[in-house]
């Protein structure tokens, strides 16, 4: 039996980064793989690979915004789902190579096989040949990620009827396709393939799309997808999904209308990867979603046990979980630079673009928390003109006596590149002055910080004058 100071289960975000801080405090660590390629759903089937999708579509779909949309037209014509995933294969194999060469060169040791716990310190890994090893950490890390929920009532077949898996395997080229939950997941596949020219339905039983999105940005996000060809049906229960008499998905919904597409893809919730484990031999226990409970500083009820990525929850987005890792790690070896992540950026890869940092003003408004809002088109840009992004918006929130900034939203091409400014200023808990008092390059996208902020401190003070003006 092989003893390290820390074995990782899973090589995604969490688990990649929680190896190799490890490894810089000179710690002997193993990492644990059951996929024949690292890096986990993040590269594979999830992060990566549907904003290469994106990426792509969004570059045709520029060239009509750009003036161009002949040519944008001709190349979407020739282009078809299965070329996307070509390109998107290529950068999955590169990056795969860059994550292997880092814990490489770090001296940590890849196990391929399936980790299960023997006792709270040892694990058990069954390679695929059959063969068992055991290895025993004074700390184990679990970042085992999650999956797409496969209901046992949606026929699945992964070729007509798939998940957010399955679907970047497809060889098809649908001409519509249904896309069922409008979640994070859901509204970045209809926007993005609906810009590619596939006839797209999205359905959610629930009325709002985006819930934890600023109401003003999530309602621009639908009618610009609306425009881009989506037909969104809100507040519809699919009763059932079938393939019908002419060999197409159909779904069935609560009002009584059946829709049918060459291709449907399901996307509602995901999965913890916890069963494999073995957790009841050492008392762990998961929710129903087969997610970990863990405290704030990421260790489960033993707390040599960490747990860190999507087997947490929410947030589950790889930013978030490649922190978790890291800090799990720092905690486990008691390195000070651990911190509790405060301020969080929300990216949506969605045609377009949403980010947000900080709070909404619906979160704003039931907090009783007086505040002043600030607000820049992106049409009243420069930049906006030379690139055609002429829909965006930048909207700042702000204190409405102290003017600290409390939340940036924004919507439109390169949204979630944008929001790390005013990510920067909300950390270090600056005031909305600061866009005010800095210069930005001309022309660029990060003007829309000092112009929104210009209208928000010019309508407060517009609000002051009035009593005085009526008098």
């Amino acid at each position: 039996m092989r003893s390290y100071d820390l074995v990782v289960v899973g090589s995604g975000p969490a688990g990649q980064k929680a190896a190799v801080q490890a490894a810089k405090l000179s710690k002997r660590v193993a990492l644990v793989e059951k996929a024949s390629q690292l890096g986990g759903a993040s590269l594979n089937t999830g992060t990566l690979p549907s904003k290469t999708l994106k990426d792509t579509i969004e570059y045709l779909h520029g060239l009509g915004r750009r003036g161009l949309p002949q040519l944008g037209a001709e190349l979407t014509r020739r282009l078809t789902l299965p070329d996307l995933m070509a390109r998107k294969d290529r950068v999955i194999e590169t990056e795969v190579g860059v994550v292997g060469h880092q814990l490489q060169r770090n001296k940590i040791e890849i196990l391929q096989g399936t980790a299960s716990f023997v006792d709270p310190h040892t694990l058990s890994v069954t390679r695929l040949d059959g063969t068992v090893d055991h290895v025993r950490a004074s700390i184990i890390v679990l970042a085992t990620g999650s999956r797409p929920r496969r209901p046992s009532e949606i026929p699945f077949d992964d070729v007509m009827i798939c998940d957010s898996d399955s679907f970047l395997r497809t060889r098809k080229h649908p001409a519509s396709i249904i896309v069922i939950g409008g979640g994070v997941i859901g509204t970045e596949y209809a926007s993005m393939l609906a810009a590619f020219g596939i006839t797209v339905t999205l359905i959610d039983r629930r009325n709002q799309m985006l819930r934890f999105l600023d109401q003003e940005i999530a309602a621009a996000l639908a009618t610009q997808m609306e425009e881009n060809g989506v037909a969104i049906q809100l507040g519809q229960e699919h009763l059932n999904v079938v393939i019908d008499d002419s060999n197409r998905p159909a779904v069935q919904l609560h009002n009584g209308e059946t829709v049918t597409a060459d291709m449907l893809l399901y996307t509602m919730g995901r999965i913890g990867n916890t069963e494999a484990l073995n957790l009841p031999a050492i008392g762990l226990d998961t929710d129903q979603q087969g997610q970990l409970p863990v405290n704030a500083h990421y260790q489960t009820a033993l707390p040599h046990i960490y747990a860190a990525g999507d087997v947490i929850g929410f947030p589950a987005l790889a930013a978030t979980a490649m922190e978790q890792g890291r800090l799990a790690t720092c905690h486990a070896f008691q390195i000070p630079d651990a911190h509790e992540i405060k301020v969080i950026p929300y990216g949506i890869y969605s045609i377009p673009e949403v980010s947000m940092v900080g709070k909404t003003e619906e979160d704003l408004t039931a907090a009783d928390i007086p505040h002043a809002t600030g607000r820049a088109l992106f049409r009243e840009m420069a930049r906006g003109h030379i690139s055609g992004e002429l829909h965006g918006l930048l909207k700042v929130i702000f204190h409405r006596d102290t003017h600290a900034l409390l939340g940036v939203h924004i919507i439109g091409q390169g949204a979630t590149e944008l929001i790390h400014i005013g990510q920067s200023v909300l950390t270090y808990g600056g005031t909305v002055e600061y866009f005010v008092h800095n210069v930005f390059n001309y022309p660029t996208m990060a003007e829309c910080y000092r112009t929104a902020a210009l209208d928000g401190l010019n309508r407060l003070q517009q609000a002051k004058c009035q009593p005085a003006a009526a008098a």
